[in-house]
């Protein structure tokens, strides 16, 4: 808590992928107890909490809340004097990969349209050949009935994944995860967003040039989601940077109301 950075009253958790990883390979020790959070913060998510308590206490109450974006990273790192690696959903997923080479994690993909969820899981496979991805599961858009629900919990309890990818769009897969933190028994869920869509083949990931330039947005804003992400990349970010310089400014307080899941 004392390293946290506050944008806008979310803490932020200046954190190396070396440091998570270490994390991750404790909570995989213990597979009866509730499963962990890691929440992947970008501007967008920031801001959708400003007017939304119940999402700002889900990323506020994550086990870690990482910085998913270059300007972020940039400020902890050159204002805050922090060690700090983006921790954006697709390079999280892809660094625990090939990080199993090691720790023989297990993997279990929920989201994303059902050819989607395939082709992820493929994609995955084809890259890491040590993978172990033990189940899939492309839920219907609707909302789950409590027996749909409790049968697919039940799955992923008997599976027993360590790496639970979430990508069920902000912020559905941000209530989900809150939601199941208790019913599914030693995992750790990544709110995984596009990346199904980035590793399904759906649209197309930014170069890594871009990437690391901190204008990904343009370039998924300019791809076929236009009219999905145009509000996001626009309104949104605009009302970021209003209320972040109130707060860099003095004169709105934006304090933080993090409280941790016990374990």
């Amino acid at each position: 808590m004392m390293n946290q950075v506050n944008f806008l009253g979310i803490g932020l958790d200046p954190i190396t992928y070396d440091e998570l990883f270490k994390k991750i390979d404790t909570w995989k020790l213990d597979k009866k107890g509730r499963s962990h959070h890691i929440a992947c913060i970008n501007a967008f998510n920031v801001a959708l909490a400003l007017k939304n308590e119940k999402l700002k206490r889900i990323y506020n109450s994550a086990d870690v809340v990482g910085a998913d974006g270059m300007p972020f990273v940039r400020w902890i790192r050159m204002i805050n004097r922090q060690s700090c690696d983006r921790i954006a959903a697709p390079d999280t997923i892809l660094k625990l990969a090939e990080h199993a080479k090691k720790t023989d994690y297990t993997f279990y993909l929920y989201g994303g349209a059902p050819d989607v969820c395939v082709k992820m899981k493929e994609f995955l496979c084809e890259k890491f050949p040590h993978i172990k991805i033990v189940g899939h599961y492309s839920p219907p858009f609707r909302e789950l009935s409590e027996a749909e629900d409790e049968a697919i919990v039940n799955e992923i309890n008997r599976l027993a994944p360590d790496i639970v990818c979430v990508g069920l769009g902000t912020p559905k897969q941000d209530y989900w995860i809150d939601e199941h933190l208790y019913k599914i028994n030693g995992s750790v869920l990544i709110a995984s967003g596009a990346t199904f869509d980035f590793f399904g083949g759906r649209i197309k990931m930014a170069p890594d040039f871009i990437r690391k330039s901190g204008f990904e947005w343009v370039h998924r804003l300019l791809g076929k989601d236009f009219k999905r992400l145009w509000k996001r990349y626009t309104i949104m970010y605009v009302i970021f940077l209003y209320n972040f310089l109130l707060q860099k400014s003095g004169l709105v307080k934006y304090n933080l109301s993090s409280v941790k899941h016990s374990d």
